[in-house]
């Protein structure tokens, strides 16, 4: 017998049907899911931390990273596609921040969960 297969023949179908009305749709189940893969990526993770910290330009990033700027610009843009990022230029310099309080928590969770 396995240990995580129900084996009774009742369901609840209120319990069913209140849940069912609360779940997503399936446009946002996708969107969450590709949020979550982009999140699976640990130089995206690397990337999203350190401007957790702080605002930091390309060259920057490359650095702390120890990427090229091409590399570094790549998976900058699947983040700012994702609104995970947002840029501003100055002069010649373009500087990364997070997009907004949303991407600090999932941060935040993400690093608590991998401690316990």
């Amino acid at each position: 017998m396995n240990d995580y297969i129900c084996n009774i023949e009742s369901i609840n179908k209120e319990i069913v049907e209140e849940v069912r009305k609360k779940m997503l749709s399936s446009e946002l189940t996708v969107q969450v899911s590709d949020i979550f893969k982009i999140l699976g990526d640990s130089t995206r993770v690397k990337i999203l931390y350190a401007l957790f910290q702080e605002e930091l330009c390309v060259c920057e990033i490359s650095a702390l990273l120890g990427m090229s700027q091409s590399a570094v610009s790549h998976q900058l843009r699947i983040l700012r596609s994702s609104n995970l990022v947002k840029f501003r230029r100055e002069g010649k310099a373009v500087y990364y921040s997070l997009a907004d309080e949303h991407i600090i928590k999932l941060i935040e969770m993400g690093v608590e969960h991998a401690k316990e």
